[in-house]
């Protein structure tokens, strides 16, 4: 095994990165937050993420540059999503294997628009309207350089727009798989969104990106056309919940109420908060009709309510191949208000080429 040395060389990188990073609590904590979003109804439906899996899917390469194979090669994705309050955000993607060096690229671009409002004075005057949007060019880079052994990373450049305000930052991504095809087992470690701004939204005001340590298994079973993932968010901190000071939580317990967690439920819930479980039937001789559902536990607790039932956090979507088109709907509930609903089409240009 000549990379036998990686496993401890990743702990103790971990272990750096987690002494860097011991803070609890996520929200307003950084900025262009909109690289977390889905690029694809595909992860949409896997419960937003999908790191553990490495096919003929360009849209991948974005949470996981390690995923990048030949199977993309010209492969090129268009997904778009109708976001709640009319938000749209989207993804568009091409890939590009080059065989003499035995890498295989891929050039995406990530938007999410806000849409336009008003602006007013002080005293409620409309003077004009202004828009909101940030926008991210991605390219990356992957090579499979062991038998069961694939590495990849991301470059990022940022630039957001807000009313007056404007900003410019760089990042980057870091990953790597190990794919054991006679078990179909696959896990991967990545590490997002490194890097910082360049220029501040106001002077002397720097923001962090969201900066995320994620590790994922996947598994596909031998006798049902059915692989399942589950991937653990957030390995660079733990305590990822939102203490609401105004909150008065009241839990049944034997039947009796009480009103504060007990240690043991405390520690669960905040485990349960970085794990992502998600599902996906590859059904046909071809796979080409797939079935996928996903559950996101930390979207359930942080958009959940107490008094109602919803079914936030969880996620659901369908995958079908006509003729040289795949096409992919999937759909991400948040709270009783909405959800989300992704469409994407992709499809290979090499395909074209061999019908004409």
């Amino acid at each position: 095994m000549q990379f036998r040395f990686l496993p401890n060389a990743l702990t103790a990188l971990a272990f750096l990165l987690l002494a860097q990073h011991a803070h609890g609590q996520l929200g307003g904590l950084h900025t262009y937050e909109f690289l977390n979003l889905s690029p694809s109804a595909r992860l949409t439906a896997l419960g937003g993420n999908l790191i553990t899996v490495r096919d003929d899917d360009v849209n991948l390469a974005l949470g996981n540059p390690a995923a990048l194979n030949p199977d993309m090669h010209q492969q090129i994705a268009i997904n778009h999503s109708f976001h709640v309050a009319g938000i749209s955000h989207g993804y568009a993607a091409f890939g590009h294997h080059f065989d003499s060096l035995g890498l295989t690229s891929h050039l995406g671009v990530q938007y999410i628009s806000y849409g336009t409002f008003d602006e007013t004075n002080d005293r409620g005057e409309v003077l004009g309207t202004f828009d909101a949007a940030e926008y991210a060019i991605n390219f990356g880079v992957g090579k499979q350089v062991y038998d069961r052994l694939a590495i990849g990373a991301n470059l990022k450049v940022i630039t957001s727009q807000m009313a007056g305000y404007s900003s410019f930052g760089l990042g980057a991504d870091a990953a790597a798989t190990y794919i054991d095809t006679a078990r179909n087992l696959t896990a991967t470690l990545v590490f997002r969104n490194m890097g910082r701004q360049v220029t501040y939204y106001t002077e002397d005001n720097l923001e962090p990106l969201p900066f995320e340590m994620q590790f994922g298994i996947s598994k596909r079973l031998k006798y049902l056309p059915f692989r399942f993932s589950v991937i653990y968010r957030f390995l660079d901190r733990w305590n990822i919940r939102y203490d609401d000071p105004n909150a008065e939580p009241s839990i049944l317990f034997f039947g009796e109420e009480q009103t504060e967690e007990s240690p043991t439920s405390i520690w669960f819930d905040n485990f349960f908060r970085h794990l992502v479980f998600n599902g996906e039937f590859l059904l046909g001789a071809r796979e080409n009709f797939r079935l996928r559902f996903g559950y996101n536990h930390f979207m359930r607790r942080e958009l959940g309510l107490d008094n109602f039932g919803s079914l936030a956090g969880f996620s659901f979507g369908v995958g079908v191949k006509i003729s040289r088109f795949r096409i992919d709907y999937g759909h991400q509930s948040f709270h009783l208000g909405g959800g989300l609903n992704h469409i994407s089409i992709a499809t290979n240009l090499q395909e074209f080429k061999k019908k004409n």
